[in-house]
């Protein structure tokens, strides 16, 4: 769940990544790092906490150059340490290299074990290390076939940018389950611009040009941009809780408008409900559309019953004196004006363990709900994920031991009800901004689909095979696993 971005050929590369890098904030907390080149040497700053905290505007006149990648981070491999921040960065005899990558490799700690037998040394817990140490070993000549040639030895998921002195690749896997997408600068020739997300192009003037197709590449040097494609085609995988949670909702991701999805999938969680309420809320903030979908679909008002605190990070000092639920109470508040004496509809993007959902479902009747009902605009997660998502082991899901109905008795909810994974996909894919013309075909990157975003609002329903991954739902996972769990020497001042 990292970010990811890039500017390739204009003066101000360095302060547009940091401004980039702020609309992908949502995407990770615990550190962030920019790599700029001004075509003879490569800088690089790191640290640690979010985007504003780790820069300043000394460090980023010191990011001198026409070209920048930038990273936001979630940890999934490796831990919360500056060690493990990125942009990673390397020197060799072929140059200097800095490389920001959004996902999780399958196979990391099999191909790192290989590579330690080989002489190699690693300076950090992350799986991205693995990617910069085979690039290292390649007898390939450009940056972007020793790129290709080292991700043809990894699999997993991951959305790709590396930097050289003089040149910027992007890549994504080809299942392509992380997004990423690419633009223009409408002002500057020549200039080009690759992120995560769309959303972020609006803030620094960019136009959206388009995604990158599964297993695609892209390649901006001195002569412009062009398009590759070194790995074999396959179809889209591409995550399906990035509509549900992820992604911020003014992206558009592969064609999928994210907040249409999300206002579908409550659409969706209404139109078998029968429950009687006399509000919807959501809990802010990703829930929020699915929230307004549920209340116009079902003719019930829509209030903020709960308030989000947008000042909360991933840490925090806790009182002494135990406070009831502090953790939930910092980021959310109940506003009774809205709750006392209501029927209540509270809808959430998912639920993992279930604690948080408790403590919610108590604040919510302190504050004077006469009955809670809780709608979760997912499936059930009941697996856990490896493609760049920090999900518990499958142990701790709440939705892998229990039923629908002691999930609700644990909550001390009045009902419960969560959304099938076919009326998921199909929610989401009725979202499909191609299924809007009149074409008849949607297509993804020039890759048609047999189905499109108008005939599933028509009712015209068959489930494609392999057009989403839903790996944490149904357990099906689209890449293979190679990797077991294995101990690795005690680390160096841990005592």
């Amino acid at each position: 769940m990292c970010g990811v971005f890039g500017v390739y050929g204009h003066p101000e590369a360095a302060n547009l990544t940091y401004l980039g890098l702020h609309a992908l904030q949502h995407r990770g907390q615990e550190s962030a790092g920019i790599a700029a080149s001004d075509g003879r040497r490569l800088t690089l700053h790191r640290g640690m906490g979010q985007v504003i905290d780790v820069f300043t505007p000394q460090h980023i006149d010191r990011l001198k150059g026409t070209n920048a990648i930038g990273h936001v981070r979630y940890s999934t491999s490796g831990g919360s340490l500056l060690k493990n921040a990125q942009p990673i960065a390397a020197d060799s005899t072929r140059g200097s290299v800095a490389i920001a990558h959004n996902g999780n490799l399958t196979n990391a700690e099999s191909v790192r074990h290989q590579l330690e037998e080989t002489g190699s040394i690693f300076q950090s817990e992350s799986d991205t290390e693995v990617i910069v140490h085979l690039m290292a070993q390649s007898r390939q000549g450009s940056l972007e076939d020793r790129v290709a040639d080292a991700l043809t030895r990894v699999e997993g998921a991951y959305s790709l940018l590396c930097l050289s002195e003089r040149k910027m690749v992007a890549v994504r896997d080809p299942l392509a389950i992380r997004p990423l997408c690419y633009g223009t600068f409408p002002d500057r020739e020549g200039a080009f611009v690759v992120s995560s997300e769309p959303s972020s192009f609006a803030l620094v003037g960019a136009e959206f040009k388009g995604n990158l197709a599964p297993g695609e590449m892209l390649i901006c040097d001195d002569t412009g941009v062009r398009h590759s494609r070194p790995f074999e085609r396959k179809s889209s995988r591409t995550c399906i809780f990035e509509y549900i949670y992820f992604a911020r909702a003014d992206s558009v991701i592969d064609g999928i408008s994210v907040y249409e999805a999300r206002k579908n999938l409550g659409r969706a969680l209404a139109k078998h409900d029968s429950v009687q309420a006399d509000v919807v809320i959501p809990v802010p903030d990703s829930a929020v559309p699915a929230a307004i979908g549920y209340a116009h679909a079902a003719g019930v008002p829509f209030e903020m019953g709960l308030v989000r605190s947008p000042y909360v990070g991933r840490t925090f000092i806790e009182p002494e004196q135990s406070i009831r639920h502090f953790g939930v109470r910092l980021k959310h508040n109940a506003v009774s004006e809205v709750l006392r004496g209501r029927r209540v509809v509270v809808v959430d993007d998912s639920i993992v363990r279930g604690t948080t959902s408790r403590k919610i479902v108590k604040m919510l009747r302190s504050a004077g709900a006469r009955e809670v009902h809780l709608r979760i605009s997912s499936p059930q997660i009941a697996w856990p994920c490896f493609y760049g998502i920090d999900t518990p082991t499958r142990s701790e899901l709440i939705a892998q031991s229990h039923t629908v109905d002691e999930i609700n008795q644990y909550l001390t909810s009045d009902t419960l009800a969560y959304l099938t994974l076919e009326e998921t996909q199909r929610a989401v894919l009725a979202a499909d901004e191609a299924g809007r013309s009149t074409d008849g075909g949607a297509t993804l990157n020039g890759h048609a689909h047999a189905l499109n975003g108008a005939n599933v609002r028509n009712g015209n329903w068959e489930a494609p095979p392999d057009r989403f991954c839903h790996a944490c739902f149904s357990g099906d996972y689209p890449v293979p696993f190679q990797d077991t769990p294995r101990p690795r020497q005690m680390r160096l001042l841990d005592i």
